[in-house]
């Protein structure tokens, strides 16, 4: 996918899943080499028409739902082994400034 190919996300994973509002649905896995093992790096489908009429959609529109997080793709890129590291009241704050994703001080 184009999006995690940016972030240099290479190997991906696909598999079918349960979402009560999508349908059908899927999950996209990254392998995560610090870890050594495929974790959940987004989520996908279909949203289901009984989600879309009270929106006031037609029933032959179809809807399609994204879930594409960056928490787990940015561990990945800088090899963190606990999501903790980079969201949550113990973040490194020297980290976040040595390796901006996102810089807001311009």
């Amino acid at each position: 996918m184009y999006f995690y190919s940016v972030l240099g996300i290479e190997k991906l994973k696909f598999k079918p899943a349960y979402n009560p509002y999508t349908e059908p649905s899927m999950e996209v896995f990254s392998y995560h080499s610090g870890l050594k093992k495929w974790v959940e790096i987004g989520n996908s489908g279909i949203f289901r028409p009984e989600m879309l009429l009270p929106m006031g959609l037609p029933k032959d529109v179809s809807v399609i739902a994204w879930g594409l997080s960056l928490e787990r793709p940015t561990m990945i890129k800088y090899k963190l082994n606990n999501i903790r590291e980079l969201v949550g009241h113990k973040v490194n704050l020297e980290m976040v400034y040595k390796n901006p994703l996102c810089r807001l001080d311009k």
